[in-house]
């Protein structure tokens, strides 16, 4: 990043959050120099206010980049003030959630390079997952140049067509919290089982935080992994038998669970 084209042309960021300021300190670790950062927020971070980024100044004629990561009620006021670099060799990349490409091209240009993206929350801690998805005018460059910001926050992955990005959505997107509330339901599982809350929650965290890491790294899957720690008509055996219920179980109620809220997704991206 210290002397490639960002560092050249400059890169926008579009609202500093969570998802920003995480973004903004993976980008300057790997050596994007601070003066090649354009920063507008409305209501900056102490954090943000020390990085030596240029900080709702005026923007460069052409960057290289414009990330859009404010909140999508923000972004009717946002974005027509970029308009005027539409149309043109900056390419616009997009984590704010639920705004169609078609949506940015009605307000860029059709001939404006747009990448969507959809990040996690985990990314606050560079352990998210992002799907990238582009118009016609993005090209692999630009695609490659996407991946290599966004993977300063987690992994990246490329999906086949924008329509994909509502299932990403209600997987991965809305995913995390399901996670935080199996937590939730665990330790409160283990209170009716006599442990203190603050044992069975710590238990909690760390059997679902050591599980994640396991299935990352280990060579097998996860059925593996299940069956690996399933002895028959042991104590994880009963556990299970109602867990995988096919009928009252984990199955059909994940399946539901990630169905709505990807059928959400559509709507909101419908109006």
């Amino acid at each position: 990043m210290k002397d490639g084209i960002l560092a050249e042309k400059g890169l926008v960021l579009l609202g500093c959050g969570k998802m920003g300021s995480a973004m903004l300190e993976g980008w300057l670790k790997r050596g994007l120099p601070a003066s090649s950062v354009w920063v507008t927020d409305p209501n900056p971070s102490d954090w943000l206010k020390g990085r030596g980024v240029h900080l709702n100044e005026e923007l460069p004629p052409e960057p290289a980049i414009v990330l859009i990561a404010v909140k999508p009620q923000m972004m009717g006021e946002a974005l027509p003030t970029l308009q005027a670099m539409g149309n043109g060799k900056t390419l616009f990349v997009s984590v704010a959630a639920g705004i169609s490409i078609a949506t940015y091209e009605d307000i860029l240009g059709s001939a404006t390079p747009i990448i969507r993206a959809m990040p996690n929350t985990p990314a606050a801690i560079s352990q998210g997952i992002t799907a990238i998805i582009g118009n016609p005018k993005a090209s692999d460059t630009d695609l490659d140049l996407a991946e290599t910001l966004l993977s300063a926050v987690g992994e990246v992955v490329r999906l086949e067509s924008e329509v994909q990005m509502d299932a990403v959505t209600g997987l991965s997107g809305s995913g995390p919290a399901y996670v935080f509330h199996m937590i939730e339901c665990m330790a409160a599982a283990g209170e009716a089982q006599g442990l203190a809350p603050e044992l069975a929650m710590t238990l909690a965290k760390a059997t679902v935080a050591g599980a994640g890491a396991l299935a990352m790294q280990a060579d097998d899957d996860p059925t593996q992994l299940r069956r690996n720690v399933t002895s028959p008509n042991g104590t994880t055996q009963a556990g299970l038998d109602v867990l995988m219920d096919e009928e009252k179980g984990l199955p059909p109620l994940i399946k539901d669970t990630v169905a709505a809220a990807a059928n959400r997704s559509k709507e909101l991206a419908n109006g």
